[in-house]
């Protein structure tokens, strides 16, 4: 019985000074990342800036963590000097407690997301991940449909909360997205035109040489963040 969880927790940076530390940090946190104990997998994020521009936005970064379970995982938060270090750095920091409900695809050659046999049928929220290399060929082609891609998401009031994150800028992309429910992710998935070209321009042009898409139920989120409101069933 897999008790693994997933964590995704955002940082703010609001000096010069700070955002130099944390861009520092993308590649030093990677030796004390690799100590902690009961941590399956990790990635460093950075992020673009609004509505998927693929500029980076150098005062928001990321960390994704898969654990082994909820205890090593507060076990990190509440005493890791590493963990602290980016709190005393950042004005702010937002962390999604998830449970993997599906994975395909891989991330780094691999899928580290166990399917959980602990979701809670009473708990309507969903979030996801979708994440891919793209193939350098395809760049432009990629980022120019972008925004034609997102129209849909524009004021969309079932979309809580969303962001662009990477591994690199431009050529290793991600978005996390926070729905109210399946049902308003389907509808933008599988009825939302721009959405729908989007994919079918994936497939014919196959733009990627990795790609994962990932669903996950959120069950806890901890912090803070500008326009954001965490749902009262998930404080």
């Amino acid at each position: 019985m897999s008790q693994q969880i997933t964590t995704l927790t955002f940082f703010k940076y609001p000096s010069f000074k700070e955002k130099l530390w944390a861009f520092g940090m993308m590649q030093f946190a990677h030796s004390p990342l690799k100590k902690v104990k009961g941590l399956q997998f990790y990635k460093l994020l950075g992020s673009g800036k609004e509505n998927f521009d693929p500029k980076p936005d150098w005062s928001v970064y990321g960390l994704l963590q898969v654990w082994d379970n909820e205890e090593m995982a507060k076990d990190f938060f509440d005493q890791s000097k590493l963990h602290q270090r980016y709190q005393n750095h950042s004005e702010r920091q937002l962390t999604f407690y998830m449970k993997s409900i599906k994975a395909h695809g891989q991330w780094s050659k691999q899928n580290p997301f166990e399917p959980s046999d602990s979701l809670d049928e009473n708990n309507a929220f969903i979030s996801v991940i979708t994440r891919a290399t793209i193939k350098f060929s395809m760049l432009k082609k990629f980022w120019d449909y972008v925004p034609t891609s997102q129209l849909d998401l524009v004021d969309n009031p079932n979309l809580l909360f969303t962001a662009g994150v990477g591994e690199r800028p431009v050529t290793q992309m991600a978005t996390f997205s926070l729905w109210n429910d399946a049902r308003a992710l389907k509808k933008f998935a599988y009825r939302s035109q721009s959405h729908r070209h989007a994919v079918q321009q994936t497939q014919a042009l196959q733009w990627y040489k990795e790609e994962m898409f990932t669903r996950f139920q959120p069950y806890h989120i901890t912090g803070s963040w500008p326009d954001f409101k965490i749902p009262v069933s998930l404080r």
